[in-house]
């Protein structure tokens, strides 16, 4: 009897909200947190980006979405570094899936109009423990930049590149 209705109290909840502790896609939003909380602050421009590109990608109704958003952001206020959701990441994904990633990360840092060096740093260091390398990162910085009209400096980019 009680189990019968725990079922029914999760049938009630829907299937978005029976999400795997392990589920990738938690790491990969908890990677989202921190590189927007690398510059002191989360600003809704970045959240929105953030809830666009993980919808997008991952085809998730609202529902499914605002659980993983919750479960990554608990996810994320939990980790004391990256290494907890790059270390998942890396094995479940490949490596272009991971270039990828770091695209969707240079977009999250564009969408408040400003690139800071502290999520510079965030963004090398996720790439490092990815297996991302220098130009890749570079080359997906710039394709950000573009499309959020953003001017990359020449002599930063040279150095970089």
């Amino acid at each position: 009897m009680f189990e019968r209705f725990r079922a029914f109290l999760e049938e009630l909840k829907g299937p978005a909200a029976r999400i795997d502790k392990d589920d990738p896609r938690i790491a990969v939003i908890g990677l989202c947190f921190q590189v927007m909380e690398a510059d002191g602050a989360i600003r809704s421009s970045e959240r929105r980006k953030m809830r666009k590109l993980i919808k997008e990608h991952y085809k998730l109704d609202d529902a499914a979405l605002n659980a993983l958003v919750a479960a990554g952001e608990t996810a994320e206020s939990e980790a004391i570094d990256f290494y907890r959701f790059t270390a998942e990441i890396k094995r479940r994904l490949t490596e272009e899936q991971r270039v990828e990633l770091v695209g969707m990360l240079w977009d999250i840092v564009y969408a408040d109009g400003a690139r800071s060096e502290m999520e510079d740093h965030a963004i090398w260091r996720i790439a490092d423990l990815l297996g991302v390398s220098g130009r890749d990162r570079v080359l997906k910085r710039r394709e950000a930049a573009a499309k959020f009209d953003m001017v990359e400096e020449e002599n930063e980019a040279q150095q970089e590149g």
